[in-house]
């Protein structure tokens, strides 16, 4: 039997006890973290809440198969926010529609979660109304037409059901009674009701497809309304990511289980610390931008010059190479190796050793 076969449905309970000491120690790491934050100052912060977005949107995309180009959502999520950064670069429509669901769940955090509000984030995220090769029902509840709704792995022929979801009839009644909990969670921590309206939404699965990154949003808008800001500073699709077999098999297990999760809100809570124990690289990556273009701030740097420097400085994937320079500046590769040779010269970039075609350069520290 599945949870939502259980006769008591969906009247979830979990221990407080044995969850009150990890509790205190996450909401103690949130705390102090937010803290840190304040302190920033506008612009840090700004820039911090740039890059935990980015990876927010750009992990949970990659839980479900699907890679996005970090630069198209960084530049999405910047136009959106108002943010001058420079290199903006267009985005797909579906990294748009990503991103649109993202800032509004977490950005509006205090409007009220409505079935109409989840059928237009669906419908963001699909907006040629398929997913892959296949058509699906965007911005509206699934059907069953091609038989239940199952999570499944394995070859053709070979399948394993990990889960199975209530047949589309209930949906509906299903959905209605989980947004009255969601805006009326009684007086559980947010943080335990995060963990379960992640839970609560991915097992009655009501979508077609998205499930997975809709509960996630869910959970970011229950953890925005906690700390009362539109500004996320950690992210837990990111953590996630990292943890996804650990994610997947206590799912499993709470989904095969009864209706006591306190399991599942283990989980979730450990994972939250680690996520918001993950920011201190996010803090550490802007305050090392900061720095850096103090020092430089008044060096009589080109255009070109500017917009790789911050490339790197943003998390530059591989190793920047002449080639790569020209790519992204667009000009000559002798243009490009002149605008690295003066930046060596200003202590801004060193030589890696290896020569040749090989060459690569780094950020100095």
């Amino acid at each position: 039997m599945y949870l939502w076969e259980k006769p008591d449905w969906p009247a979830f309970t979990w221990d407080e006890t044995s969850l009150s000491s990890l509790l205190a120690r996450v909401s103690r790491e949130q705390g102090r973290l937010l803290g840190k934050m304040e302190a920033l100052g506008f612009d840090l912060r700004s820039e911090a809440h740039l890059r935990t977005l980015t990876e927010d949107v750009v992990k949970s995309s990659e839980i479900e198969g699907e890679r996005l180009d970090p630069e198209q959502v960084r530049s999405s999520i910047a136009r959106r926010l108002g943010m001058d950064i420079g290199g903006l670069i267009p985005a797909d429509r579906n990294v748009e529609g990503v991103v649109e669901m993202m800032l509004d769940a977490t950005g509006n955090y205090a409007l009220p979660l409505t079935e109409e509000r989840l059928f237009a984030w669906h419908a963001s995220l699909f907006p040629t109304g398929r997913s892959g090769m296949t058509r699906i029902r965007v911005g509206q509840w699934r059907d069953d037409r091609d038989g239940p709704m199952q999570v499944v792995s394995g070859p053709v022929g070979r399948e394993k059901v990990h889960y199975q979801a209530p047949p589309a009839d209930r949906v509906p009644d299903e959905m209605a009674k989980f947004l009255c909990w969601f805006e009326q969670p009684g007086d559980a921590d947010p943080l335990l009701v995060a963990g379960l309206a992640h839970l609560w939404f991915v097992t009655i699965h009501p979508f077609d497809d998205g499930n997975g990154r809709i509960a996630r949003a869910i959970a970011d808008m229950v953890l925005a309304r906690s700390e009362k800001t539109g500004q996320r500073f950690y992210s837990m699709s990111a953590q996630i990511r990292k943890e996804h077999k650990a994610y997947y098999d206590t799912l499993e297990w709470t989904q095969k289980g009864d209706l006591d999760v306190t399991r599942w809100q283990e989980w979730f809570l450990n994972c939250l610390f680690r996520a918001i124990e993950g920011a201190q690289e996010t803090l550490s990556q802007v305050l090392q931008k900061a720095r850096f273009w103090e020092r430089f701030a008044k060096e009589p740097l080109n255009e070109r010059q500017i917009e790789v420097l911050n490339r790197l400085l943003d998390g530059f994937e591989g190793k920047l190479t002449t080639s790569k320079w020209a790519k992204i500046a667009k000009c000559s590769q002798d243009t490009a190796y002149r605008d690295i040779v003066d930046l060596i010269e200003r202590g801004a970039l060193r030589k890696e050793p290896g020569g040749g075609r090989s060459t690569s350069y780094s950020l100095m520290e």
